[in-house]
């Protein structure tokens, strides 16, 4: 393939990429869906061919990790920053954060997100950070996510009580959004996706679908976590991204559409599957690999090679800075966001050199500075800042500490994580007093609205 040279960027790109318009970018996250569901990745349980439709035309990542739960992976990839400076506690983006889509916005694209929020914020939250069309689940309330489902759609609470399912009703809103964009522009679509987080339930697939279900329920019950009907979510999951895919190729689109698919992190503990010859039980909520082990695949016809695989470190931050460089925005305004992440531009193109040779993890669900977990990890060994070692490629469980008596490669590397560690730590202790002062404001607020929300329904049923 011919390639030319970007001064504005200063790598190399292909010639297909530059000699159309800067492409259109779709981002897509399910929610709690481990490395270990997806056919491409070698699951024999679960059906997912368009994912591995996607997977054979475009690139497979083999080491790719998410943080623990949603709140940090959703913070980290809008961001680009690692927890350690920015997260405050669950459920929350901090407004004064810039996000991918406040920066490709800004750049002149069309912004689309739908699907799940959880990220507080009301009605202004994604507007500000940078959304223009919006459709979300959990942004001023919490009502049933799946079956008759209550949205938020462009300012407007909504209900819908007629049999509809959640994951369809997002999936066709970004679709429309496709079918009526300005053709004239480049457009992101950031698609947080609802599936298939529990409450496991039927869809519409499934042989005991009920589209009465929950018609009458103002919040979405608790419960449902049976396995049973964890496949048939994960199938509805893969669904919903061939019907976005789909639109793509009907519109045209995809020759200049970078996809890409991963999930916010590991599985639910719940869920127990076999693979690669071993029990695999999900792990969300672990900073061990089977919560932090995410499918990632990207594909971009004609600029990712088909069927290829990439054995690349990748992490939330590094998207990002992808974002960025593909919509060409100027060095020294990238440099203005002060992302963590390394772009992966150079991996998906075939060009360059790209310079990462570990992840960093910083973890806490509630963003407690004092109990919160910090790893360096690379495609091998994983090293904790309490001291801990592990060679992950044979001890998955993190069983076997080697910190004493690591030997050759390990040793190497083991003295090379202490060193990188102790950069981090500096940076951790830096930001601890300024997010532990806002952690505690938020908190206050948000306790705030919780009253008052409650005021808002006893007096509604009065």
């Amino acid at each position: 393939m011919t390639r030319v040279f970007s001064a504005c960027l200063g790598i190399l790109f292909p010639l297909s990429v530059l000699a159309a318009e800067r492409p259109n970018i779709v981002m897509i996250m399910a929610d709690d869906l481990g490395y270990e569901c997806i056919g491409a990745n070698g699951s024999e349980m679960y059906s997912t061919p368009h994912l591995d439709k996607l997977a054979a035309g475009g690139m497979r990542f083999l080491h790719a990790h998410a943080q623990p739960i949603c709140t940090p992976s959703r913070v980290q990839i809008m961001t680009g920053k690692y927890n350690n400076r920015n997260y405050v506690k669950f459920g929350i983006l901090d407004p004064a954060q810039v996000t991918f889509g406040n920066a490709l916005r800004d750049a002149g694209y069309q912004t689309c997100i739908a699907g799940k929020w959880q990220l507080e914020g009301g009605f202004q939250g994604p507007v500000d950070f940078g959304f223009e069309k919006v459709c979300l689940w959990q942004l001023t309330r919490r009502p049933s996510r799946y079956p008759n489902p209550g949205l938020e759609i462009d300012g407007v609470e909504k209900d819908f009580k007629n049999g509809e399912f959640g994951p369809d009703l997002v999936t066709d809103y970004i679709n429309s959004f496709l079918e009526n964009r300005d053709e004239g522009k480049p457009f992101f679509v950031y698609y947080p996706m609802i599936l298939p987080h529990w409450p496991f339930v039927p869809t519409p697939d499934s042989e005991d679908w009920d589209p009465t279900m929950w018609r009458d329920k103002v919040s979405e019950p608790g419960g449902f976590r049976s396995q049973k009907y964890w496949a048939d979510d994960v199938a509805y999951t893969d669904k919903m991204v061939g019907k976005v895919v789909s639109k793509l190729e009907e519109l045209g689109l995809q020759d200049n559409t970078l996809v890409i698919f991963t999930g916010d992190n590991g599985t639910a503990t719940e869920i127990t599957s076999e693979f690669m010859g071993r029990t695999y039980r999900g792990g969300k909520g672990s900073p061990k690999d089977s919560g932090t082990h995410v499918p990632f695949i990207a594909n971009w016809p004609g600029t990712i090679e088909a069927g290829s695989e990439s054995k690349e470190l990748v992490d939330f931050s590094d998207l990002f800075p992808t974002f960025v460089e593909l919509a060409e925005v100027a060095p020294e305004k990238v440099d203005s966001y002060d992302l963590d992440g390394v772009s992966l531009v150079p991996a998906l193109i075939g060009e360059g050199e790209r310079k990462k040779p570990y992840i960093y993890c910083w973890y806490h669900r509630d963003g407690d500075r004092e109990k919160a977990s910090e790893h360096l990890r690379d495609q091998k060994y994983k090293y904790y800042s309490d001291g801990r070692f592990y060679d992950t490629s044979v001890d998955f469980e993190e069983k076997n500490n080697l910190a004493k008596s690591a030997r050759g490669e390990a040793a190497e590397r083991l003295q090379a994580f202490r060193k990188e560690m102790k950069k981090y730590r500096a940076v951790t202790k830096a930001a601890d007093p300024v997010q532990e002062k806002k952690r505690a404001s938020m908190s206050r607020q948000s306790q705030e609205r919780e009253k008052k929300q409650t005021q808002k329904k006893e007096k509604n049923a009065a």
